[in-house]
């Protein structure tokens, strides 16, 4: 009797350390986010992140990177070929080098000298295709690297799979303050006059 009467509470007590240990390591398993704390907590408000507010003119001051110094200066001859990269998401919706706000869905770009904001044409010598971003943001600073586009413009040149791809980046003039999407982009290749953008 005694014996039968010890069984169910001998049973209850493994029932529940059996639930809690599942719960524990269902706990543990569990997929943490990464870099939440970079990220929009909607994955689809990457479009409506805000884009260049508070942005300023800029030039800058000589500066150092990894042992290599970079001096940014007014340029109107720009005109060079070398590797675009692209960014995205680790840097969305943080604040660029001029004041602006990354957009990774905007056509902008980083540029280790030239002012910022200011358009840049930038054509792809693997396939031809050309776009004009504003240029609000300082990088890359890796190898022969001379411009890391957004991932929007990235995609527009056909190279956001492949990562890096060849180009020529043509310096167009300054950008008008106060944005950095798609249509502030319009509307400074309007202002641009006497640039060709060589469509």
């Amino acid at each position: 009797m005694l014996g039968q009467r010890r069984k169910p509470t001998a049973t209850i007590r493994t029932l529940v350390g059996v639930s809690l240990g599942a719960l524990v390591v269902t706990a543990c398993a569990a997929p943490k986010p990464k870099l939440a704390s970079r990220l929009p907590q909607d994955p689809s408000a990457s479009s409506q992140a805000p884009s260049g507010a508070g942005g300023t003119y800029k030039v800058g001051k000589p500066y150092q990177v990894a042992g290599v110094w970079y001096v940014p200066k007014e340029d109107p001859n720009y005109n060079r070929v070398g590797v675009a990269s692209w960014y995205g998401a680790q840097f969305h919706a943080k604040t660029t080098a001029n004041g602006e706000t990354f957009n990774m869905d905007a056509m902008t770009a980083a540029h280790t000298t030239l002012p910022m904001p200011s358009l840049v044409e930038v054509t792809n010598l693997e396939n031809g295709r050309k776009v004009v971003v504003r240029v609000n943001d300082r990088g890359p600073f890796v190898g022969d690297r001379i411009i890391d586009m957004s991932r929007a413009a990235a995609r527009e040149l056909d190279f956001e799979s492949k990562g890096l791809a060849r180009v020529r980046v043509r310096y167009l003039g300054p950008a008008p303050l106060g944005g950095g999407s798609d249509p502030g982009v319009r509307r400074a290749r309007l202002s641009i006059g006497p640039f060709s953008l060589g469509r």
